[in-house]
């Protein structure tokens, strides 16, 4: 929302979600019609040993693009503990469907950090100065925030694998799933777009928890749901590198030992890039533009567009040719303005309104007429 304006943030997020939706039932008929059962598969059928090489790439390089004074509260000890107590073990399944009920406790934890968000629009919000340019329709970033939302809506790299899951796989079937899936996810980000932003307007960082300060001790235990949730999730994405690996150097099958010798090193190397950075917002875009547009709007889009041999005015064909081009000006624009223009960060500082001075938590009585004179000498230096 910041960085695409709120208007036209809020028509973008429908509209990647409404082409997420078309590309992932497209997927699967590209696998009907080809007889491949998995992402790689449909790929090197279609386009050979480069497209599928480039596949490869992508999807064992999207999972590494994520994310005191004593060592024992400080973010890196977490971060290794946290990743060799349960994310490894997690890993270490080698069926899919036995993530099931993992991932349900990540919807029900993602469902308490949304009404955390949504209670403090309304006790927040009304505290946090806004910024000028806070409702324009649209800003010129808004590239940038597609990248965001296409990372926010990526689930094409295990696409298969889930289908392959189902107790009775037809295309049929899968739609109606997709469908549902696709709506639920949609209302969540808008609900969290809305809230987030309205609180905080041109403040709003790429990670929404940065802006809440240390003292909330609701938003704390927020924090402390989003951290289990990608504990949570991070398994699903290390199945699919898992996968890759197999499938390019393995043929597709890895005894015991070696199940677990690679589940350990992608573990350790994605634990290993997530220390080096505590910037949510560039990891998102370049997670964004590089991996998830190709692999949501080019690449099933041009799949489909090889193998189906429907009219080119057959619908599937016309959204087709629309989705490959949009997707390549998202994945070049997007990261040439990633890297020109990086969304800012606060490397865990405290938010200037977050000063005892400024505004507490616990005291709501400042004036609105204050803090909107300290923002005019702050709003030019607080991200320096």
């Amino acid at each position: 929302m910041k960085e695409a304006g709120f208007p036209l943030g809020i028509l973008l997020l429908f509209w990647v979600s409404y082409f997420t939706d078309f590309s992932l039932v497209l997927l699967i008929k590209g696998g009907a019609l080809s007889g491949t059962d998995t992402y790689q598969s449909l790929v090197n059928k279609t386009f050979g040993f480069p497209g599928y090489l480039l596949l490869s790439v992508l999807q064992f390089l999207y999972p590494f693009i994520v994310d005191p004074e004593n060592v024992f509260i400080g973010r890196h000890f977490i971060v290794v503990l946290s990743t060799v107590t349960f994310t490894l073990p997690l890993s270490l399944y080698r069926n899919i469907a036995k993530l099931g009920k993992i991932s349900f406790i990540s919807t029900v934890l993602t469902a308490l950090i949304l009404g955390i968000v949504m209670t403090r629009v309304i006790s927040l919000g009304p505290h946090i100065p806004k910024t000028e340019d806070a409702w324009v329709f649209a800003k010129p970033n808004a590239i940038q925030a597609v990248g965001v939302m296409s990372f926010a809506f990526i689930c094409h790299h295990n696409c298969f694998l889930v289908y392959g899951s189902l107790e009775e796989p037809t295309v049929t079937k899968w739609s109606r799933i997709i469908h549902m899936s696709i709506f639920i996810s949609v209302f969540i980000s808008v609900l969290f777009a809305t809230c987030g932003y309205w609180t905080f307007t041109g403040f709003t960082q790429g990670d929404l928890f940065e802006n809440y300060c240390r003292t909330d001790d609701l938003v704390t235990f927020g924090r402390f749901c989003y951290g289990v949730t990608v504990i949570l999730t991070y398994p699903l994405e290390c199945f699919v590198t898992r996968e890759v690996f197999a499938t390019v150097f393995f043929g597709g099958t890895l005894s015991s030992v070696c199940h677990i010798i690679i589940t350990v090193a992608i573990i350790t190397v994605a634990m290993l890039v997530s220390l080096l950075t505590d910037c949510l917002g560039i990891v998102l875009e370049l997670s964004g533009v590089l991996c998830a547009a190709p692999l949501i709007f080019i690449i099933p889009s041009a799949c489909y567009l090889k193998l189906s041999e429907e009219p080119r005015t057959h619908s599937d064909k016309i959204m087709s040719c629309v989705m490959l081009p949009v997707g390549a000006v998202v994945m070049v624009f997007g990261f040439v303005m990633a890297i020109t223009n990086p969304q800012d960060c606060t490397h865990g500082q405290e938010m200037f309104y977050c000063s005892p001075d400024n505004f507490s938590f616990t005291n709501t009585s400042d004036s609105h007429i204050q803090l909107t004179t300290q923002l005019s000498i702050l709003n030019s230096s607080i991200f320096q």
